[in-house]
């Protein structure tokens, strides 16, 4: 069951309430990567003998100084011998299992955020329509790199060092109270007060990376709208106002780091400062009243190193400190990207749809986007199986999203829709997807060759191979256009199909549509963009496409509802009127009226 949402707020994103403090974020990002948890007992053990060999050096230095050149005896060459022999395994062993630990966490780190980055995109993608509008698609980028790569530094380096450190910090005291517990209270008040500072700099530090990691995403969504409507930004001269835009949120997202980097800039000072604080304590009360407490010259130098590895814990774990609050500000935002409702609950194993050509009844439907107003209100219709339907209405009337929820990108507010009899709620994915296609108006295609675009059609066991997709382009009546092209199928189309017009992206999309061999089409007017010669070629395409299938088509011309056995006229979200073209006119209503106007401006514009 998902977690409930906090509202929203200007400056961040929905985020559970289990991920308000940073151990919360911390628990549930271990629990949601068990690569994490896989040999944490081991990781952990390998530090602990790394960090316990760290304190056996200053040991076996007060040992050369007290037993080995101590007193007015002569060096005992033998024993300091067999020390720094000692001492060499000890370092070699602290090396090993130093890098040991590392190797392994390095490993378990890289494997969860590989699969963290493959769940958070896998789960975006499963976001019905009323989802993925709400955010910017910038902000999800941001939550699927930027923001899971925070996570890479603290996994791989600060995770362990918070736990090498803190073995340090309590082995070093446990071995000052040996050497004299009377110098180890005076440490343990020279640094005390760095507690309360990290403390009050952690609050600080993570609300400040919180509201950084927003502005991030903020600023990746103004880059990425800037760059793919660049054409319009030209032609419309409104460089000057998406520049305003774009350099607002970079100042924004200046400020935020800014304002972190005044509380980080204390972090790493801090530690180096009362760690210096402490040796200078120990140095003079060791040399005053050192030896009345039994403090051998040798102990005291053995002391003073300890307070040297005491301070460097203290720096490195103040610096990891600056890190974790980064990465839990970015867990926490990664974390709220999967808690968001999927909105769409695919049956298991669900039902598989006959072959051939499919009914279609929509009952009730009604549908609005988050926080929005409805819609669809109350729609009614029934398809007959086969039949070439067409649906009309002004713009934003609710006709694409209705197209939308019969491919189930969302499910309907309330309602059901039907198709050859079965909720679609309950239909099988694949078999979902086998037997419904929408060729959108844009025909978006993919960075690579036709030949791969057309490929994606056709998923699962049966995948295309070179000859389904020259059968494809030969069954529309577009080998000719194939073959005009340079490498022909292998020709490359450019990122989002820029490298082709308009005309031709959308043939593309159409074989990719056919070698599916769907059994209800949608089609967004897939003319509607093109020159009269292309034009021509693609309804030649579209009626061959067409033949033995339900189609339904967004008509945004009504030359198309015209050719359509059966219309439906949707205003303001809700289906007025229904019939064929003729009948329609007759009537003299919505239709009627829609006709006319295009009619006029068919004329106007011939």
């Amino acid at each position: 069951m998902m977690r409930s949402m906090r509202p929203a707020s200007a400056e961040d994103p929905e985020v559970s309430p289990g991920l308000d403090g940073a151990w919360n974020v911390l628990r549930r990002g271990l629990a949601e990567s068990p690569e994490l948890r896989s040999g944490m007992l081991y990781t952990i053990a390998l530090a602990v003998v790394s960090t316990i060999g760290s304190l056996a050096l200053p040991v076996l230095i007060q040992q050369v100084l007290d037993r080995g050149l101590g007193g007015n005896q002569e060096p005992r060459l033998g024993f300091v011998l067999w020390v720094c022999a000692l001492t060499a395994v000890v370092t070699g062993a602290i090396y090993f299992a130093g890098r040991a630990a590392f190797a392994r966490l390095t490993t378990s780190s890289e494997r969860a955020l590989r699969t963290l980055r493959v769940r958070v995109f896998a789960h975006i993608h499963s976001l019905s329509i009323a989802e993925q509008t709400e955010q910017k698609r910038g902000v999800y980028v941001a939550r699927v790199t930027a923001d899971v790569d925070t996570l890479s530094h603290f996994l791989e380096w600060s995770g362990v060092s918070w736990i090498t450190g803190s073995v340090l910090i309590v082995g070093t005291f446990a071995l000052m109270a040996v050497y004299s517990w009377q110098l180890m209270l005076i440490v343990l008040v020279s640094i005390a007060p760095l507690a309360l500072i990290l403390r009050l700099l952690q609050v600080n530090l993570l609300s400040s990376y919180d509201l950084v990691r927003t502005r991030v995403g903020q600023t990746l969504s103004e880059i990425s709208e800037s760059v793919m409507g660049a054409d319009v930004v030209r032609a419309y001269g409104l460089d000057e106002r998406i520049d305003r835009r774009l350099k607002g949120a970079i100042d924004r997202q200046y400020r935020a780091q800014m304002r972190a980097m005044k509380f980080q800039a204390m972090v790493f000072p801090s530690g180096n400062f009362f760690g210096a604080v402490a040796m200078g304590a120990v140095v003079l009360v060791g040399v005053l009243f050192g030896p009345s407490w039994g403090l051998s010259s040798g102990r005291l130098v053995a002391f003073m190193f300890l307070v040297n590895l005491l301070t460097f814990p203290l720096a490195e774990m103040a610096e990891n400190f600056d890190q974790t609050q980064t990465a839990i500000a970015g867990w926490r935002k990664v974390l709220a990207v999967l808690d968001i409702p999927r909105g769409l609950e695919e049956p298991s194993p669900g039902v598989i749809l006959p072959e051939g050509e499919l009914s279609i009844e929509a009952r009730g439907v009604e549908f609005s986007y988050t926080g929005g107003l409805p819609v669809l209100r109350g729609i009614d219709l029934d398809v007959a199986a086969g039949a070439h339907v067409a649906i009309v209405g002004e713009t934003g009337c609710g006709k694409t999203t209705f197209a939308k929820l019969l491919s189930r990108l969302a499910d309907p507010t309330s309602g059901q829709i039907l198709v050859g009899g079965v909720d679609l709620t309950e239909v099988a994915p694949e078999a979902r997807r086998r037997a419904i296609r929408m060729v959108p108006q844009d025909g978006f295609l993919f960075d690579g060759t036709i030949r791969a675009n057309v490929a994606y059609g056709r998923s699962g066991a049966g995948r295309a191979d070179l000859a389904d997709v020259e059968a494809a382009f030969r069954e529309l009546g577009l080998e000719d256009w194939l073959e005009w092209l340079p490498q022909g199928i292998d020709t490359r189309v450019g990122q989002r199909g820029e490298d082709l017009s308009a005309g031709e992206a959308q043939m593309v999309a159409l074989a990719r549509a056919q070698i599916a061999e769907p059994s209800i089409l949608i089609l967004d007017e897939a003319t509607s963009a093109v020159d009269p010669e292309t034009e021509r070629a693609l309804s030649e395409a579209l009626r061959r496409l067409s033949e033995g299938r339900t189609t339904v088509t967004i008509a945004h011309r009504l030359s198309t509802a015209e050719a359509a056995d059966w219309v439906f006229v949707f205003d303001q979200g809700r289906l007025v009127e229904q019939g064929c073209h003729a009948d329609l006119l007759s009537l003299g209503g919505r239709y009627t009226d829609l006709y006319e106007s295009w009619l006029g401006n068919t004329q106007l514009h011939a």
